[in-house]
């Protein structure tokens, strides 16, 4: 019988879970090298005084292509894991006192909004209709397959959405297409903030990313029971159960090479021989850690990182009614607000606040009459600004007076506990460069083609996977980084 080969996964995050399943179905003897105490990467959790909170991605869209990792192993996904339906998905909070509900139902949705603001019904709908057209022409594009393997770009598929490349609007802005779409500027910033879903400006980046509301508005959000780490869970079981190890609190300190290949890792001083290895870290920091000597694609890993947060997760000692699972308490003036971030690297003195409480879905996550609550705002990446702690405090000062303001209360007794993430923070704990969650930013029209490619062009068997290269962040685009990069790999 021949010996299996071998594969390395450096990082337990997103992409690296999905990569370990991905190559044990290949064949692969797969062992997964985690620094810290568990899996997930920014897909974690914590516990403290009887709060659990997800510390990262907290929507949850597409979840077939979480699905198909069981799928494809010959396992049901729901003796996994499982999941419900959103309906309303998010609360919207302005601060001319509109309150916006998005329902599941995109013609209900589009009902509320012009009941809510004016904007016609039939303006939205069509908004959401187009939206669907640009996903169908960019999906194969984009999402699907390399962007650095010139035979992808010859099939219909492909060929079709490059012939319409017009029709993609990335030449104007996300603002700019919105203002035009739409007349009323509460429902410009509405659809402008899905730019935040991949850590971008909407006043810079491509109107292109006007395809992202079509993910969560069209196709619907879900919560996995028990919470988001649910999903790291279930993929950890099944890796598991598939014969993947995984080796947490240690570090990779270098990948090793010989003759221009990749031949192993080196943990605790031990070089440890493999047949392939996938990053899952940062590509950026994978370059400056642990390929040290090799020559960086310097061009590449220039682009400007993307934006970062600040969270405050707090225990509530109340429950509040008019808030959901998922909540946006808008700044007044987005403009303004994505200036500091992006141009001049500071916080806004009135941030757009995302209000995530899973415990209104997910009961045992909080005391009874409780409530956790993942509070954050969009802060720049860290840019090595001296002033990080003073940032973080006002910052902390301004969020409790905007939710105070908006729900006509005072919070602050009702504060059991706190963490806090930030970007010094994140960086340290998921090796994500600069503190930076999406990696490059997309505030130009070609930022997709100048992501890292899924492979490395100039050293054999290194493969990368994750937020930080093709195809980009989130839960489904890291689980299709991880199916572009393993079906690069032979068996």
């Amino acid at each position: 019988m021949q010996t299996p080969k071998t594969c390395a996964i450096i990082g337990a995050g997103p992409a690296g879970m999905a990569s370990a399943v991905r190559m044990a179905n290949k064949g692969y003897q797969v062992t997964v090298f985690e620094t810290n105490s568990q899996a997930g990467g920014k897909l974690s959790q914590s516990e403290i005084e009887g709060y659990r909170f997800d510390m990262g991605p907290s929507v949850f869209t597409m979840p077939h292509f979480v699905d198909e990792l069981f799928t494809i192993s010959g396992k049901n996904p729901r003796d996994y894991y499982e999941y419900i339906s959103l309906d309303p998905v998010y609360r919207y909070f302005y601060e001319d006192g509109t309150a916006i509900v998005a329902h599941k139902n995109p013609t209900q949705f589009a009902q509320e909004i012009e009941k809510k603001t004016g904007e016609k019904a039939a303006t939205v709908e069509k908004f959401l209709q187009k939206i669907t057209k640009t996903y169908d022409l960019t999906a194969d594009i984009f999402l699907h397959n390399s962007l650095h393997k010139l035979k992808n770009y010859f099939t219909y598929r492909v060929l079709k959405g490059i012939l319409n490349f017009n029709r993609l609007e990335a030449f104007k802005t996300m603002y700019q297409a919105n203002q035009q779409t739409f007349k009323d500027a509460r429902v410009v910033q509405l659809f402008n903030r899905y730019a935040t879903y991949n850590g971008s400006d909407p006043y810079k980046a491509p109107a292109t990313l006007n395809l992202i509301p079509h993910l969560e508005v069209n196709l619907g959000a879900y919560i996995p029971k028990g919470g988001m780490y649910a999903i790291t869970k279930g993929i950890v079981k099944l890796a598991e159960d598939i014969g993947v190890q995984f080796r947490y609190n240690t570090k990779v300190q270098e990948i090793v090479l010989q003759n221009g290949k990749a031949i192993g890792i080196k943990v605790n001083n031990e070089t440890l021989l493999f047949d392939c290895i996938i990053s899952n870290m940062d590509v950026y920091n994978t370059y400056k850690y642990l390929l040290p000597q090799t020559k960086a694609p310097q061009k590449t890993l220039s682009q400007p990182k993307s934006s970062s947060a600040i969270i405050f997760y707090w225990g509530i000692r109340k429950s509040f009614s008019q808030l959901g699972l998922h909540n946006i308490f808008f700044s007044k003036n987005y403009a303004e607000e994505f200036e500091h971030i992006t141009d001049k690297k500071s916080i806004y003195h009135d941030p757009t606040i995302y209000l995530n409480i899973s415990s209104k879905k997910v009961p045992e996550d909080a005391p009874e009459g409780c409530e956790n609550w993942f509070t954050m705002i969009n802060a720049p990446h860290n840019a090595g600004q001296d002033n990080w702690d003073e940032m973080i405090a006002q910052a902390r000062e301004n969020m409790i007076e905007k939710l105070n303001r908006n729900l006509q209360t005072d919070i602050r007794p009702l504060i059991a506990c706190e963490l806090i993430w930030e970007p010094r923070k994140i960086e340290n704990i998921t090796s994500s460069a600069f503190g930076a969650i999406y990696g490059n930013s997309s505030n130009n029209k070609f930022a997709a083609f100048l992501r890292h490619a899924n492979f490395s062009s100039r050293i054999k068997n290194l493969y990368f996977a994750g937020g930080s290269v093709h195809p980009g962040p989130s839960i489904p685009l890291c689980m299709l980084s991880a199916k572009i990069t393993t079906n690069l790999v032979k068996n």
